[in-house]
């Protein structure tokens, strides 16, 4: 079953209720000019990672001192998304420009590709994602997902089951994993065992699914880019609910959710890092104090929200008060 919140007089009390969160302390970090950070990734160890695609690097940043080092990836490098929390602790890279899955060691620094079999040239790599056996899933736009096994380096790809559009991809807390085609218009489960993916159509046509994140209980949450929606998938009921963010014209881009479960977006036509309470149905906004952010990622860990404004060339944090 389809629910949605239609109701002109609904989304008027929805829109009235948009604010900056005061609660919130929100700060920024510059990184070298022309770096166009894409995606980040807070680690463990304090330090947070983040894709400098404008030159080909991979870039860590010590929030106590605002310190940045980046790291060459390689000639013709042209990195998209970095996640970490994997088996090793390492920085793991989806390279387009490389077409290959790079690896650097947190302690040394090192740098190591695996590139995409022969036959998947140019396959536009997006995001990863780590399943419960510590096996990297990753994604490419131009029509292909694939797998690489940390432990023997094996690298495995298959084609979209519907071309091209492959981009956004999720973990849930038992194990499923689901990526989102953004020019297929759908959501996909893969099958972790076989590697068959089965799309999932979300309610609303030529939505532009962007990015997708599980939530605690394994429903996934859609950006969706061309709707300016936000969308949940629940696997359990075979049900979706969308919400239209706030504004003229939003523009969904990246989603994340947080420790207590409360959704994150970026919204590139309020030039806005959007939060949305699912219990009450309300958003909050974070507008950048820069015009032109463009927040491509969203990523956190416990009482932090982290983006990269690729637009500014800074990096942004959202401290968020936790426990509410």
């Amino acid at each position: 079953m389809f629910r949605t919140i239609a109701s002109a007089l609904f989304v008027a009390l929805l829109c009235s209720v948009v604010a900056r969160a005061a609660a919130e302390k929100v700060r920024y970090y510059p990184v070298p000019e022309g770096a166009g950070p894409h995606d980040v990734a807070p680690a463990p160890d304090g330090s947070v990672w983040y894709t400098a695609q404008g030159q080909g690097a991979l870039g860590r940043l010590d929030p106590d001192t605002g310190a940045v080092k980046h790291i060459t990836l390689g000639d013709g490098s042209a990195p998209h998304g970095v996640i970490v929390g994997g088996p090793d602790g390492a920085a793991w890279v989806t390279d387009g420009g490389l077409n290959a899955i790079v690896r650097v060691d947190p302690e040394t620094e090192a740098v190591k590709a695996f590139p995409l079999p022969e036959g998947h040239g140019n396959a536009n790599l997006n995001t990863g994602s780590f399943d419960k056996d510590g096996r990297l899933w990753f994604t490419g736009q131009d029509g292909i997902y694939g797998r690489l096994d940390p432990a023997s380096g094996k690298v495995d790809v298959w084609n979209a089951p519907r071309g091209r559009g492959p981009y956004g991809i999720t973990t849930t807390p038992s194990g499923e994993v689901y990526y989102a085609s953004l020019a297929g218009n759908h959501i996909a489960r893969i099958d972790v065992s076989t590697g068959e993916a089965s799309p999932i159509d979300p309610p609303t046509a030529d939505q532009g699914a962007r990015r997708v994140w599980s939530d605690s209980k394994g429903r996934i949450w859609v950006s969706e880019w061309n709707a300016g929606q936000v969308s949940v998938f629940d696997p359990a009921a075979n049900d979706w609910r969308s919400w239209k963010l706030p504004g003229d014209e939003p523009q969904a881009y990246a989603v994340y959710v947080d420790e207590r479960d409360k959704v994150w977006l970026t919204d590139f036509s309020a030039n806005a890092i959007v939060r949305f309470d699912p219990e009450t149905q309300t958003f909050a906004s974070f507008p950048s104090d820069r015009d032109n952010a463009n927040v491509r990622q969203l990523n956190g860990r416990s009482g932090e929200i982290w983006g990269a404004e690729s637009g500014t060339d800074r990096l942004i944090v959202i401290e968020t008060e936790t426990g509410k």
